[in-house]
């Protein structure tokens, strides 16, 4: 394996992650500046207020985006696999 092949594999790998934490880490930041506006805007400073939202959306994007991360991983995995496949005996 070239440093080329290692550097495309690990920039390839880098993109996989944000693929998958995206829209999660989206939601998260969307729904906690929601929450920040609404506490600001009604000056109620409740923890609570700010945890169980966040954490039901989250929850929630993690169902919605399952099939998508699942396809996503196995690609990479079979197009990973088939590189390791056709490396050979050095």
């Amino acid at each position: 394996m070239t440093a080329q092949q290692a550097i495309d594999i690990a920039r390839e790998s880098i993109w996989v992650m944000l693929k998958i934490g995206a829209p999660t880490m989206l939601t998260a930041l969307l729904v906690g500046l929601l929450i920040s506006v609404l506490q600001a805007l009604t000056q109620i400073q409740e923890a609570t207020l700010t945890f169980v939202p966040k954490m039901l959306a989250i929850a929630v994007m993690f169902v919605v985006t399952t099939p998508f991360v699942i396809h996503v991983l196995s690609a990479f995995a079979i197009s990973l696999f088939t590189r390791i496949a056709t490396l050979g005996p050095a």
